[in-house]
């Protein structure tokens, strides 16, 4: 269990609605509809509500610094089927890198691969006290595109599970390329931060707003225990195509 998970949710029951794709910039095809997750017939570039409207304002903020500059949507809702399946091809790939076959794991090794999985996976817990955020609607991952369409350098890719996806990996490297990864890193997250998000402390793609690990991390910022998260595990019902 990680710390944020025992931040109590108040539901505020907001739909979950689909990302405009005329407003932002999503990957296509969809990373983990190419794997075969199976999202059925719900579509991962949803969000709750509030949180669509918080992250409007973010790319306003952000064209206001950069003109035709956009956020990249590279994933936003996942049912827990889709978590679960992730987490399991995450593992295997990790597993595989060592040169080790996961079925044949020993509990010592299958350990290490899941304790290297879980810093950036949220374990498909199906307990209604303890969502994965990406299953709550209030959760996404970004980048951001230039004026030109062009896919801004991070200095790591989405999902790479290793020590350069920390969100200050490059903070203090003097090599004029990475000085400007982090640059990148520090725009997105200033953006975002201006409209309520917040970054996940492992990943610089992954913002939240409303759910456990965003209240989690206000509680951490302000030192007060006021914060609760907003958004539970979002169900069917609450999806509006």
């Amino acid at each position: 269990m990680k710390p944020y998970q025992a931040i109590p949710i108040c539901d505020r029951g907001e739909p979950l609605v689909s990302i405009p794709r005329d407003r932002f910039a999503v990957v296509q095809p969809h990373p983990y509809q190419v794997l075969g997750a199976p999202y059925g017939d719900q579509s991962p570039y949803s969000l709750r509500a509030g949180v669509l409207t918080a992250l409007i304002q973010a790319q306003g903020c952000l064209q206001q610094q950069h003109r035709g500059w956009r956020i990249q949507i590279f994933d936003a809702f996942r049912p827990l089927a889709v978590q679960q399946f992730m987490v399991e091809h995450t593992f295997a790939e990790q597993a595989q890198a060592r040169g080790w076959v996961s079925e044949a794991l020993t509990p010592a090794q299958r350990s290490e691969v899941m304790a290297e999985v879980a810093q950036f996976w949220a374990m498909p817990s199906d307990d209604p006290a303890t969502p994965p955020p990406h299953s709550t609607g209030a959760a996404l991952d970004v980048t951001l595109i230039d004026a030109a369409g062009i896919v801004v350098d991070m200095g790591s890719p989405i999902d790479e599970v290793s020590l350069r996806s920390h969100p200050n990996h490059f903070a203090n490297r003097t090599i004029p390329a990475e000085q400007t990864f982090h640059a990148h890193r520090t725009l997105l997250n200033q953006v975002m931060e201006s409209a309520g998000f917040r970054r996940h402390p492992n990943e610089w793609w992954h913002f939240s707003l409303g759910d456990q690990l965003w209240a989690w991390l206000r509680r951490q910022e302000t030192g007060s225990d006021k914060f609760l998260a907003h958004y539970g595990r979002a169900s069917v019902d609450l999806w509006v195509q």
